[in-house]
């Protein structure tokens, strides 16, 4: 009779799973390198400031087949966290985010020989591990000397800090954008109302002009 399993053991292989299916697999064209627009495909994720990221490439192919292919890492503000040319197998990046962006992991295959290769694509699988999920949890838990459920469990804590931490950072945001929104209507509203006025003015002083330009003619 099969054993049942428990909420925590579901739950586990539930984070399992999700982080099973967060990797991405692609093709990616090589590309001569003499084009004027660029050819990097790029995947885009958010990261908070101070966070650990794993980044793991799985490169199809072999060296010297024609192409090749380079990886660098670098966030919307500039800072680049790695860099590798060449790449084939499986190829690593591993930081800690400097600030609150969105970080782009990008490739390029570029074509290396005289010969074009046919097909001339590689095939890239992508694995990002961010916060909790970067973390190496069998290390940690030979380490500690942890139980299985222990070091699950202390997983699942963390992971659960990262997204009550998330709420609060997104609390935060949607309170000062509707801060800005209404400082925003606060200043269109008196906006209006200093136009509004000031075309007041402007029609009664055009009136008095006009009533003293023809009392001045006599027509009035």
């Amino acid at each position: 009779m099969p054993s049942q399993r428990s909420p925590l053991q579901w739950l586990c292989s539930l984070l399992f799973l999700i982080g099973a299916a967060s990797a991405l697999k692609f093709e990616l064209a090589a590309h001569s390198g003499h084009e004027n627009h660029n050819k990097e495909r790029c995947i885009r994720n958010f990261v908070q400031t101070d966070t650990l990221v794993v980044v793991k490439s799985i490169v199809g192919g072999h060296k010297g087949d024609g192409m090749m292919i380079n990886i660098a890492v670098r966030d919307t503000l500039g800072n680049e966290y790695g860099r590798a040319r060449d790449v084939v197998g499986e190829s690593k990046t591993i930081f800690t985010s400097h600030a609150d962006a969105a970080f782009d992991v990008c490739y390029e295959n570029l074509l290396s020989g005289s010969r074009h290769p046919t097909p001339s694509t590689r095939d890239i699988e992508l694995d990002i591990d961010i916060g909790a999920d970067a973390k190496d949890w069998s290390a940690i838990q030979a380490d500690e000397k942890l139980k299985p459920v222990e070091a699950d469990l202390r997983r699942i804590e963390e992971l659960t800090g990262e997204i009550v931490h998330e709420m609060e950072y997104l609390r935060q945001r949607e309170q000062k954008l509707r801060d800005t929104n209404e400082s925003t209507n606060s200043r269109v509203k008196w906006f209006g109302v200093l136009t509004t006025w000031l075309l007041v003015g402007l029609w009664a002083w055009q009136i008095m002009y006009l009533r003293a330009y023809f009392r001045s003619k006599h027509l009035i």
